[in-house]
């Protein structure tokens, strides 16, 4: 199994950025993409981006220009920079992990981390 931690979570003001972070334990060596999701109050959880271990990286095109996704295999991290942050961006925001092991493939969810901005 993988386990996530989220952190970097909180209240930033329109205009602001916030640098979410994600560390996986676990059966890290399966890991093969990890990426971030959002889900605003009173609304579906959406994926936000994902990266690869090659670092092949896909982000929403609503998003791109203002998020990032980065990744530090070495230390079993993702990242997420936000940045022009908008009340819109408003959500609990998700680290997720996916991969292959035993024959099988797994998906896993992190605890979340709220993000909220103020006008």
């Amino acid at each position: 199994q993988v386990q996530l931690v989220e952190s970097g979570g909180g209240l930033v003001q329109a205009g602001g950025s916030l640098r979410l972070s994600c560390v996986a334990s676990g059966n890290t060596f399966a890991i093969k993409t990890m990426g971030w999701y959002r889900q605003a109050p009173g609304k579906q959880r959406e994926l936000v981006a994902r990266m690869s271990n090659s670092g092949s990286a896909n982000i929403v095109d609503s998003m791109k220009g203002r998020f990032t996704i980065s990744r530090d295999n070495a230390k079993n991290t993702v990242f997420l920079q936000m940045n022009s942050l908008q009340p819109e961006d408003t959500a609990v925001y998700y680290c997720t992990a996916d991969g292959f092991l035993y024959g099988s493939d797994w998906f896993v969810w992190g605890q979340g981390t709220q993000v909220t901005v103020s006008s």
